[in-house]
């Protein structure tokens, strides 16, 4: 009997093994493969990073958007987000990050410097952290070196867009740039912003599909109207469902960003709905993890 009750003590002990990984061992769970749905920080402005890295857990999603300027904690009110933290401070929010089944996949919104030493410091700092992609809208005469440091760091760079009349609001104006460039260099679609332009976003996902590398993907209620804010996704006029169809004939790969800006107390129980209409969209069009 001794020698049955050791052998399934240790049958026990290898299955918790095999099962209870390390945060960073867990298997990410996208509902469509290769669609990552993620959340930006931004909506969460209200709180402190840390607190948004554990809204976004409690979402139920592995992948976070961070925008330089956020306080990183309670304990570090003095302490806020960005390129030139401490590597001490960067070590902390890996292990947070880690802690939290949390990957950090892009940084947002931030304006390269046009000082070539600093603009190398952002994206030291960016390839430390393990960001993918840099969301930005930068001056049209630095994007040759920029281009040189995607290249060089292996880290895209996505031209966000603003509504009309900010300067790349009109995705013909981005396509422009990117014409003769690698694709290192290309869009961060907002496609909320699109509908507050007067732009229908099926249409302009189509004319950029060669150059889509993420989405701020979001629905609002009015068509053309750039006071229009953020609504759960599916009941506006942003044609999430078009969208989604959309990507998945181009066969796109890459994050969802869930920028959502409206409710910013209390959003939650908002963005819920969304991340559910999503995985009920994305999981028709093609089954993932």
């Amino acid at each position: 009997m001794l020698n049955k009750s050791k052998t399934w003590i240790l049958l026990a002990t290898l299955v918790c093994l095999s099962s209870c990984k390390s945060p960073q061992q867990q298997v990410q769970t996208d509902v469509y493969e290769g669609w990552r749905l993620g959340m930006e920080t931004w909506p969460f402005r209200r709180f402190t990073l840390y607190e948004a890295i554990d809204k976004t857990a409690a979402l139920g999603l592995h992948w976070i958007e961070i925008y330089p300027g956020q306080v990183l904690s309670s304990e570090k009110p003095d302490i806020k987000m960005g390129h030139n933290i401490s590597p001490e401070i960067r070590a902390e929010v890996k292990r947070k990050l880690a802690e939290s089944n949390v990957r950090l996949v892009s940084y947002a919104l931030v304006r390269p410097p046009e000082d070539k030493s600093e603009c190398r410091k952002l994206f030291a700092f960016a390839k430390d952290m393990g960001i993918e992609i840099i969301v930005s809208e930068p001056p049209p005469q630095t994007l040759d070196f920029i281009e040189s440091l995607c290249k060089e760091f292996k880290i895209k760079l996505a031209i966000h867009n603003h509504p009309k009349p900010s300067q790349y609001w009109n995705p013909d104006t981005v396509l422009a740039l990117c014409q003769g460039r690698s694709k290192w260099i290309g869009v961060c679609a907002d496609t909320g912003h699109w509908v507050r332009s007067g732009l229908e976003p099926v249409k302009e996902i189509k004319k950029i599909r060669d150059r889509i590398v993420s989405l701020h993907l979001k629905d609002v209620g009015e068509f053309g109207n750039p006071e229009a804010h953020d609504i759960v996704w599916g009941t506006g006029k942003g044609d999430v469902k078009g969208i989604l169809a959309e990507l998945h004939q181009q066969n796109f790969k890459g994050p969802f960003i869930i920028e959502y800006e409206h409710n910013w107390e209390d959003s939650m129980p908002e963005i819920r709905q969304c991340v559910q209409y999503f995985n009920t969209v994305a999981g028709k069009l093609k089954a993932g993890g």
